[in-house]
């Protein structure tokens, strides 16, 4: 009789294991179904744009020819406007963006929160062209915190790579006494920057993922797509989403 109370508690136990352990996995699915963010078609935009973030934003160059930021700012299509803008400033150890400062002057008037950034060019030298963006990109209190663009290696190795990306990073670092966003891809960051520069603020470029980069890492932006449309550009428009709301982004603008 023992025996057989034993054995009908044994498996007591074990049916409500399994009951719990289901359980547990049912709330876990139920989770991620209902938080992650599924995308929807605007098509003013032009795209699909992922949803469960509030801070939507873009990125431009001279690519994008002549903007009309009053148009970008006041275009706004039922919960979705363009709270931010990244913009062209440099590239390697010489080059400015020939939009850049129009950019720069219109961007700041139309009262969009703006960043600058610098397109790397690894076979050059860090300092230099860590000289090039602090000459050309005078940013402000207000404005995003600086970015490095890299995303190519030009045959460097991986040891010279990351020095050079080292010294941008700090020199610019201690002009603006912040730690400056890197942006790249999602790969490119996996081969060549994790475990170096994971103390830094990172934007990544991951396109025809469904719910968010896949990354091992947290991040700031996420660039999903580059085919959007805009008023006042007569271009496609990278188009990015910060991982956070309005107060979370003040906390990357230059004080």
């Amino acid at each position: 009789m023992a025996k057989r109370k034993k054995r009908a508690l044994s498996r007591t136990v074990l049916i409500t294991i399994t009951v719990l352990a289901g359980l547990s996995m049912t709330a876990y699915y139920l989770s991620n179904f209902f938080t992650r963010p599924s995308f929807v078609h605007y098509k003013e935009y032009g795209i699909d744009i992922p949803g469960n973030y509030s801070m939507h934003g873009i990125d431009v160059s001279k690519h994008q020819g002549i903007i009309s930021w009053k148009d970008v700012k006041e275009m706004r299509v039922k919960d979705v406007k363009i709270d931010f803008a990244f913009i062209k400033a440099t590239e390697g150890i010489g080059r400015v963006d020939e939009q850049f400062r129009r950019n720069w002057f219109n961007a700041r008037q139309s009262g969009m929160i703006k960043g600058a950034y610098h397109f790397f060019i690894a076979s050059k030298s860090g300092k230099a062209q860590a000289e090039n963006f602090l000459e050309t990109a005078h940013l402000e209190k207000g404005d995003l915190y600086p970015v490095l663009d890299v995303e190519q290696t030009y045959g460097t190795s991986v040891s010279n790579l990351q020095q050079r990306i080292s010294d941008w990073l700090i020199m610019v670092e201690k002009k603006y006494r912040v730690k400056p966003i890197i942006y790249t891809n999602a790969d490119f960051y996996r081969t060549f920057l994790a475990g170096r520069f994971d103390d830094y603020p990172l934007w990544v470029a991951h396109y025809l993922v469904q719910h968010k980069p896949r990354i091992e890492r947290n991040w700031y932006f996420w660039q999903h797509n580059e085919t959007g449309r805009v008023n006042g550009i007569n271009a496609y428009v990278d188009f990015n989403v910060f991982n956070g709301d309005s107060l979370d982004l003040r906390k990357l603008l230059l004080q």
